[in-house]
């Protein structure tokens, strides 16, 4: 009997995965003691997909940024403003009139222009965007963040609260929409509270440990393809450091000091290997 209802709950579980060739979780934090901000983010997809970070230096009219993503289009990243933004794939919603998805790459176009939470939302007025197949999140510096949501012929804002705001695949404003109950957002929310109430000092690593059961390790799914989780980044926006971990491995990171490669003349791209 206690082997089924474990199998039970592993098979509920599943149910609960929107698709982990999709599946995106996303954390920004404040430290209510030290004012110190941290990002992270884990993104899943097929694992044969070439991800590579981007780091676009400078110029008279463009913010030094970087970005992770694939195929021209920036999945998430940080500029040397502090403006930090992740996007996450959610149920489909109806279209809102005069608005529209990207035809570009969003992502840079914001981080090349915006420095703040508040302009980036401006941006996205702007250029009359109003994504009918995911929601975005935005952090900034000053400890200022949001998750933008476009639901019913109307943009919706969800801003940081409690020192905290998580992300994954439901829509906040309509969880009843699909991919909730989330287990990766409870997973997150409940680590996050018990480091707060350790009383341990803490860090990027210890905000980032509140992900460990939100990584999908490579498993096939369809057609021989390979899903999982292809890279999770760590961002201490306050101190402008930067980490990002390849398929779930402690060998193959990346780390960088954001200040000196945004101080860099040259556009670099770095693959993301094995």
């Amino acid at each position: 009997m206690k082997k089924i209802k474990q199998l039970l709950i592993a098979f509920l579980v599943i149910l609960m995965i929107p698709n982990i060739s999709t599946a995106c979780s996303v954390l920004y934090y404040v430290d209510s003691k030290t004012g110190k901000i941290y990002a992270v983010n884990s993104e899943d997809y097929w694992l044969d997909i070439n991800a590579y970070i981007q780091i676009e230096p400078k110029s008279k009219n463009e913010f030094a940024r970087l970005w992770y993503g694939w195929d021209n289009f920036a999945q998430g990243g940080i500029n040397d403003k502090g403006l930090f933004f992740d996007a996450a794939v959610t149920p489909e919603k109806e279209k809102i009139k005069g608005y529209g998805n990207p035809k570009n790459n969003l992502g840079d176009k914001i981080l090349a222009h915006c420095s703040t939470v508040e302009e980036a939302l401006a941006f996205l007025e702007k250029e009359k965007i109003a994504l009918n197949k995911s929601h975005m999140m935005f952090g900034d510096k000053t400890g200022k963040a949001v998750v933008v949501e476009w639901i019913n012929g109307e943009r919706i804002l969800h801003w940081i609260e409690d020192n905290k705001l998580i992300m994954t695949n439901y829509l906040l404003s309509e969880p009843e929409a699909g991919n909730y109950p989330c287990y990766r957002y409870k997973s997150i929310e409940d680590r996050i509270s018990e480091l707060e109430n350790s009383e341990e000092e803490i860090n990027l690593l210890k905000i980032g440990n509140t992900f460990g059961q939100v990584g999908q390790p490579a498993k096939e799914l369809e057609k021989g393809q390979v899903g999982g989780t292809v890279y999770t980044s760590f961002i201490d926006i306050t101190d402008n450091k930067f980490f990002l971990s390849y398929k779930l491995s402690n060998k193959n990171v990346i780390k960088l000091d954001l200040n000196s490669e945004f101080g860099k003349r040259k556009r670099q791209k770095i693959e993301l290997k094995e």
